[in-house]
């Protein structure tokens, strides 16, 4: 074994990635491979709440204490990432008089920061809540943004050392005996990938010991050195909305049920969830019942939404873990909490670990144990960081009202770009030549998008995932082909067609469940824009070659409408 061990990390969500942070601020040799982009699995695909630990403060309360005590650590070392948009637990005339005191003393019970609002105060907050609203209690719910917060991770992992691969699929791990000493990987790179080696090329990463973070992936990676791990995957369900209808997250208060929850996000709300095991985590039924469902039933919290516009849905899986002989028939009665498994201890296998379940909100403590665990076993004598040195971006948040003066951001695109990079504004935005909007609705500039282009290579997905562009009102209509002229100023025609190809078809994975009424009107204008205007079905536009030169005489030597049997109003004359 080397002086500094090297750890490999399977999975680039919130988990892994925090991993490989809190590792490597420890000086500990990391590298972190994962299949997709950063954030494919579930991290990627949450509602972006930044919990209180209020929806757990009944049903589970050691887990709401790790979200109250998170939340007050993300909201300081992550400051760029957080919209503290506070939160209601909102109570109807049937909703239990005796679970909402229940929800007010657990919260009590967890520390976490409560007070009971009347309906009257709660509609003075939100004015499009439902009259019959009794009454809320007040909690210090946000919303964060998962793809800035694990990209911010990625970049300190980086400036410590990781080596961070995406697109790096894990097929095999590297056995000696009854130690796993390594992992296999399989690279894809090409067109649309960042760029690695030879594409489909494999390579062995021999490791001193390997994290096995992948989520509801974990039994997979488990399958592959012969040990059980029972992953119970749940699906649930969430809608982006075409505006803000609330300022604030909006839950109900109620002991569980689908459809509780409204987290207002950017320029967007976000509606969830669903709760509904699943046994494949990348393959599993997206139906329009559910879409309608979160519609139907949150109406009741904030009648506008039944005539408002949605803009796209989509579906994340939840890596619930439960201990054997637990044996719950609910997925909703599965804790939130997070388990640390090792496998020596517990399979007789040395050299690997694995960390399931957990929430994002606590993706930081996971991290921390885990990386404790790890280095007890190398004799690392390191503290953990993570909680006190801010992620990049986010070092100093006051110095935004500097940045706004000095490159006289006052516009709301300005603020709005300035809010998404921090502290690395001046670093991003001074640009010597002009800094023209890409995404509209976003308010996306160049600037952003040719720095996310230089982090994560000709991935426009990836892009995306750094500034939101494409992820507005118009889902891409307007704003995909920009990116791929951006992208082209760097890459060959080859590679920036592909990329823009995989951009508009990750656009339409959530678009197409919600195809009524103006969705359709939507879709319909944005096929205009993409088939036609951008000529993205590739016509060939088959035929002779028109001779322009023939128009230029006017009428003149053209022949007459009436000898050509077409009547003058455009019908025919037959």
């Amino acid at each position: 074994m080397a002086s500094v061990p090297h750890v490999a990390v399977v999975g680039g969500g919130s988990t892994g990635i925090g991993i490989a942070r809190d590792l490597s601020m420890r000086g500990v040799d990391v590298t972190l491979v994962e299949q997709g982009n950063l954030t494919h699995g579930t991290t990627g695909r949450m509602h972006g709440l930044l919990h209180s630990g209020g929806r757990y403060a009944v049903a589970d309360q050691a887990s709401a204490r790790e979200c109250i005590e998170e939340n007050e650590v993300l909201r300081d070392i992550a400051s760029h990432c957080v919209e503290m948009t506070g939160g209601l637990f909102v109570k109807r005339p049937e909703d239990s008089e005796e679970y909402f005191q229940e929800k007010l003393e657990g919260c009590e019970a967890c520390n976490i920061p409560a007070e009971v609002v009347s309906g009257e105060e709660a509609r003075a907050m939100e004015p499009h809540l439902a009259q019959d609203i009794d009454k809320a209690i007040s909690v210090p719910d946000g919303a964060i943004d998962p793809f800035r917060l694990v990209v911010a991770n990625a970049a300190s992992a980086q400036n410590h050392g990781a080596r961070i691969e995406t697109h790096t699929r894990v097929t095999d791990l590297l056995l000696e005996g009854d130690e796993v000493v390594g992992i296999e990987v399989e690279h894809d790179s090409g067109p649309g990938k960042r760029i690695h080696g030879t594409e489909g090329g494999t390579e062995e990463i021999s490791a001193d010991y390997v994290v096995n973070a992948t989520g509801a992936w974990a039994g997979r990676i488990g399958d592959m050195a012969g040990v059980d791990i029972e992953v119970r995957p749940s699906k649930g369900v969430m809608t982006i909305m075409n505006v803000r209808q609330v300022d604030t997250v909006i839950n109900r208060c109620r002991p569980k049920g689908d459809a509780d929850i409204v987290v207002p996000h950017e320029t967007t709300a976000i509606l969830g969830t669903t709760d509904v095991e699943v046994d494949d985590p990348e393959d599993y039924p997206e139906e329009g019942w559910e879409v309608e469902l979160m519609i139907d039933t949150l109406k009741e919290l904030v009648p506008m939404l039944e005539e408002a516009r949605t803009i796209r849905s989509f579906w994340g899986v939840r890596p619930l873990y439960e201990p054997p002989d637990v044996g719950s028939d609910d997925p909703t009665d599965i804790t939130r909490d997070y388990f640390l498994l090792d496998h020596e201890e517990r399979d007789g296998l040395k050299g690997m670990t694995s960390i399931v379940g957990g929430k994002f909100t606590t993706y930081r403590m996971m991290g921390e144990e885990i990386s404790d665990h790890v280095c007890g076993k190398f004799g690392v004598d390191a503290d953990c960081r993570t909680a006190d040195v801010p992620l990049p971006g986010s070092e100093d948040f006051s110095v935004l009202r500097d940045y706004m003066d000095e490159f006289g951001l006052r516009s709301p695109i300005g603020r709005r770009s300035v809010e998404r990079l921090g502290s690395r504004a001046d670093d991003v935005l001074k640009t010597e030549g002009p800094n023209p909007t890409v995404c509209n609705c976003e308010g996306v500039t160049r600037a952003e998008v040719r720095d996310a282009i230089d982090q994560s290579g000709s991935d426009l997905n990836a892009v995306r995932i750094r500034t939101r562009a494409s992820m507005g009102n118009c889902q891409g209509g307007f704003c995909c082909h920009r990116l791929a002229g951006v992208l082209h100023d760097e890459y060959d025609e080859e590679v920036t067609r592909s990329a823009w190809d995989e951009l508009l078809q990750e656009r339409w994975k959530g678009q197409r469940h919600a195809l009524w009424g103006e969705q359709l009107s939507q879709a319909m204008l944005n096929y205009g824009l993409h088939a036609t205007t951008q000529n993205r079905d590739h016509d060939p536009a088959d035929g002779e070659a028109i001779d322009f030169a023939a128009f230029e005489g006017g009428s003149e030597g053209t022949v007459d409408a009436a000898d050509r049997g077409v009547a003058t109003d455009g019908g025919s004359l037959e």
